[in-house]
C-alpha cells in the first residue's frame, strides 16, 4: 500500500491527489463519454437493421413494424447472443459485476468488450431488458485500466472504478445528477465530498460529450404535464406511493430470482431463443413490449396527454404493465444480461397511469401525467433501493419541472419507506417457500 494510501484522510487533497482527481473528471470523463455515445449510435444502428426504425421521443418502439419482422429481429438475437454468451461463459473469464469491479475484481477487457456489445445487440434487436448496464460495465472497465496507468491508492482506486461505471450511465442517459448518486447510493464507495465533487465532474462531462456524438433530445416527451401541484395530487403521492413501494420490492425480489436461477450451462442456448418467440409473440398484441422499456413508458406517457376516454388509458396501461414485467423478467431468467432501470421506470409510469385514471375520476383537476411521471420515479426508487437516484434519473429523463420535486419526492419517499418495510418479510416467504419444496423432493 502506497503511503499516500496509508495516511490521507480520504476528504484532504493533496497538489498530486487533486490534479488526478481532475483529470478522471476530465480526461476518463471525456472518454468514457465517448463509449457511451457510440454505444447509443449502435443501438440506433441495429433498431435500424433489425426493426426498421430508430428510437425517438415520437418514435419509441417497432409500433410500425411488420409483426413478422418483430419475431424475426428478437429471435435471430437472441439466437447469436445465447451461443456467444454460453462461449463466453464456459469457456472463457468471467466478466464480474460493476460492484465486484469496484471492490477489486479485474475485469478482462476483450470479454467485457464482447458483453457489452450484446447487451446492446440485443436490446435493439427487441429483447426486454434495459441496455444501461453496458455503459456502465465499459466505464468499469475504462476506470481499471486508468488505475493500472497511473499509480494510485486502492481506495482512490475504487472511487475511480465507481466513478467512471456511473459515467457510463450519465453518459447514455445524458442524467449527471442520476449519475452522482448512482455512486454514492447503489456502489457505495462513500458519501465524501471528494467523491461527490469526481463523480459529479465526470458525469457531466460523460453526459455533455455522449451528447455531442449522439445528439441531445429530451428521453420521455411529456406533452401534458402540469407545472404546478395541487393539494390533493400530495394526497395521491402518499397513497399511491404506498402501492410503487410494494411493486418496486415485488419487482427488486422477482429479478434476482430471475437473475439467481438463469442457465450457467448450455441450457441457454434454448432458453433465450424461447423467451424470445414469447417477446415476439407478445409484441404481435403489444409491440411496446420490445426494447429496454422506452416504448412502454413513452405510450403510457402519451396517452396521459390525449383525449381519449379515461377506460381506453386504464385498460392499456394495465395491459403495458402486465405484458412488460412478464416478458422482461422471462428474458432475465432465460441466461440474458442486463439492466432493469428502464423497465422498472415503464413499469412505474404504467402503474402511475393507471392508478391516475382512477384518481382523476374522483379528482379531475389533478394532472395524469404527474401521476405517471411519479409512479416512474417511485417504483424505481423502491426497486433499486436508491431514492435519490430514481428521481434525479426520471426527472432528466423527462425534463420535469422543479415544482414537481415534492409531489414526486413525497411518493418516492413513501414507496422507499414501504419497500424497506416489505422486503425482509418477501425474503422470508421465499425462503420458506423454498425450504417447503426442498422438504417435499
Amino acid at each position: 500500500m502506497s503511503t499516500e494510501s496509508a495516511t490521507d484522510d480520504p476528504e484532504s487533497l493533496s497538489p498530486r491527489r487533486f490534479a488526478m482527481y481532475l483529470c478522471v473528471v476530465v480526461v476518463l470523463g471525456a472518454v468514457v463519454g465517448v463509449g457511451a455515445g457510440l454505444l447509443s449510435l449502435l443501438l440506433y444502428g441495429i433498431e435500424k437493421l433489425a426493426l426498421g426504425f430508430v428510437e425517438t421521443s415520437t418514435q419509441p418502439g417497432p409500433f410500425e413494424t411488420d409483426p413478422v419482422r418483430r419475431i424475426l429481429s428478437v429471435v435471430v438475437g437472441s439466437v447469436i447472443a445465447a451461443i456467444v454468451w454460453w462461449l463466453l461463459r464456459t469457456r472463457s473469464r468471467p466478466v464480474p459485476s460493476v460492484s465486484k469491479a469496484v471492490s477489486g475484481t479485474p475485469m478482462p477487457w476483450w470479454q467485457t468488450i464482447v458483453h457489452v456489445l450484446l447487451q446492446i445487440m440485443i436490446v435493439g434487436c427487441g429483447s426486454s431488458i434495459g441496455r444501461e448496464v453496458a455503459p456502465r460495465e465499459l466505464g468499469a472497465l475504462m476506470g481499471q485500466w486508468f488505475g493500472r496507468v497511473v499509480p494510485v491508492s486502492e481506495h482512490d482506486r475504487r472511487i475511480i472504478v465507481a466513478v467512471a461505471a456511473a459515467a457510463g450511465l450519465a453518459g447514455v442517459y445524458d442524467a449527471p445528477l442520476a449519475g452522482l448518486f448512482f455512486v454514492t447510493e447503489i456502489l457505495v464507495v462513500g458519501a465524501s465530498v471528494t467523491t461527490a465533487a469526481v463523480a459529479l465532474g465526470a458525469s457531466v462531462v460523460a453526459a455533455f460529450v455522449a451528447s455531442l456524438i449522439k445528439g441531445r433530445h429530451v428521453f420521455y416527451d411529456v406533452a401534458g404535464l402540469s407545472t404546478a401541484y395541487t393539494p390533493t395530487i400530495l394526497i395521491f403521492s402518499l397513497v399511491a406511493g404506498m402501492v410503487f413501494g410494494l411493486a418496486g420490492a415485488l419487482f427488486r425480489r422477482a429479478s434476482a430470482i430471475a437473475t439467481g436461477n438463469r442457465p450457467t450451462g448450455s441450457d441457454i442456448l434454448w432458453m433465450m431463443p424461447a423467451a424470445a418467440v414469447v417477446t415476439g409473440l407478445v409484441a404481435l398484441v403489444v409491440p411496446q413490449v420490445m426494447g429496454n422499456g422506452r416504448a412502454s413508458a413513452q405510450l403510457t406517457l402519451s396517452l396521459t396527454s390525449m383525449t381519449s376516454p379515461v377506460g381506453v388509458v386504464a385498460a392499456t396501461a394495465a395491459l403495458t404493465f402486465l405484458a412488460k414485467a412478464v416478458v422482461t423478467l422471462l428474458t432475465l431468467r432465460s441466461g440474458a444480461s442486463g439492466g432493469v432501470l428502464q423497465p422498472g421506470i415503464a413499469l412505474g409510469m404504467a402503474l402511475g397511469t393507471l392508478l391516475g385514471c382512477g384518481w382523476i375520476m374522483v379528482m379531475p383537476g389533478d394532472s395524469l401525467a404527474a401521476c405517471a411521471v411519479m409512479g416512474g420515479a417511485a417504483l424505481l426508487a423502491a426497486s433499486q433501493k436508491a431514492p435519490l437516484m430514481a428521481m434525479c434519473l426520471v426527472f432528466e429523463l423527462v425534463n420535469a419541472p422543479m415544482s414537481l420535486v415534492v409531489p414526486v419526492g413525497l411518493a418516492v419517499a413513501v414507496s422507499s419507506m414501504v419497500a424497506h418495510c416489505v422486503e425482509p418479510r418477501l425474503l422470508r416467504i421465499e425462503r420458506n417457500g423454498t425450504a417447503a419444496v426442498s422438504s417435499e423432493r
